[in-house]
């Protein structure tokens, strides 16, 4: 059977019209070949060669677009991931910054602290030395006074000896004299050496015995009481004395014990204060890291974000037509496929 030409043009022709009535998004080349086929002077051979270079053409474009879509969406999802990633990094970068403010404001407040434990520990050791000293003087004083007050009733003692017990008088030298003369001067009392005279001129004025009571001699009980008692008050001077050197042995062993401490935990301090200084610079050095790594991170998290709206500029078009675009194609490259059939079929038969 044989079929004229333009039986063959109207089959064709039909169906590419056909094809191009139903679909929104048809080719420009489509319209080119049923211009063609409208033609008197082309040939089946040229319009077959421009519907092959058409089909090509439209299954190069839909790989374009294939190849776009999956890329688009390969860039969001990389881009999503990279702004969680920025995000979260940026998060932990300011927990990083809170934490590091409170560790230097508490550390701050340990510095302020050691400085005015060390400053009250200096004032508290100023004030110890400062009581030492005076209990120290006071100590010596008392040990002065009761010595020179021993020596005085020493003194006094070996005087009434020379009266009522002679043989247990020790006669002091000239300079001793003098010394202890000295010392009941300091304590308003009258020179010893007036003392013997006055005493002397009393042994020399002595009355002579009544003749009922016999020869007249001294009686030794009556010194021996203000002895005893001169006794009485040297021994008290003693204990005196040895109560104010053991509380001063032991006033001393506590001040030193204390000032040891003292020096041991002011040396501690010290060394925690600058501990606590180089705490605070390494801090410094850290937040002014963290600060610089926050910057540095927003920039690249709005960078991040200025490149997906650039994504959304360039593939939410194709995204949201892709399916309509294909479809089209199909519909084009099908019709195609039956037009190319036809005219084959035609020119076999011819």
């Amino acid at each position: 059977m044989k079929v004229n030409t333009a039986m063959v043009k109207q089959r064709v022709l039909a169906t590419l019209t056909k094809t191009l009535e139903s679909s929104q998004n048809t080719s420009p080349q489509m319209d080119f070949i049923v211009l063609a086929l409208r033609g008197k002077k082309i040939g089946f051979e040229k319009v077959l060669k421009m519907i092959d270079e058409m089909v090509a053409t439209l299954q190069k474009d839909q790989a374009d677009d294939e190849k776009k879509k999956q890329y688009c969406a390969t860039q969001f999802d990389q881009a999503e991931d990279k702004g969680k990633a920025l995000e979260s990094k940026l998060d932990a970068t300011q927990k990083s910054i809170e934490n590091v403010k409170e560790s230097v404001a508490m550390t701050n407040e340990e510095l302020s602290s050691l400085q005015s434990g060390i400053k009250a520990m200096d004032k508290s050791v100023a004030q110890a030395a400062e009581q030492r000293k005076g209990e120290t003087a006071a100590y010596q004083e008392l040990i002065t006074s009761n010595a020179a007050a021993k020596e005085l009733l020493g003194f006094a003692k070996n005087r009434l000896y020379k009266f009522y017990h002679p043989k247990l008088y020790l006669p002091p030298p000239k300079q001793e004299m003098a010394k202890v003369d000295q010392i009941a001067a300091n304590y308003g009392a009258p020179s010893l050496l007036q003392v013997q005279s006055q005493k002397g001129s009393e042994d020399q004025t002595l009355p002579p015995p009544p003749e009922t009571m016999g020869q007249y001699k001294a009686q030794s009980d009556d010194g021996a009481g203000v002895i005893q008692m001169i006794d009485l008050l040297i021994s008290d001077l003693d204990k005196e004395t040895a109560a104010a050197e053991a509380s001063e042995k032991e006033a001393q062993k506590d001040y030193e014990a204390a000032m040891g401490n003292a020096k041991d935990k002011r040396m501690l301090d010290s060394k925690t204060l600058d501990k606590k200084k180089s705490a605070i610079a390494n801090l410094d050095d850290q937040l002014e890291k963290s600060d610089e790594g926050k910057d540095a991170r927003s920039k690249e998290l709005s960078a991040n974000k200025e490149y997906v709206q650039s994504l959304h500029a360039e593939c939410d078009w194709l995204l949201r037509y892709f399916s309509l675009r294909a479809g089209a194609r199909a519909s084009e490259i099908d019709a195609l496929g039956k037009a190319k059939a036809i005219l084959n079929g035609a020119a076999f038969s011819f």
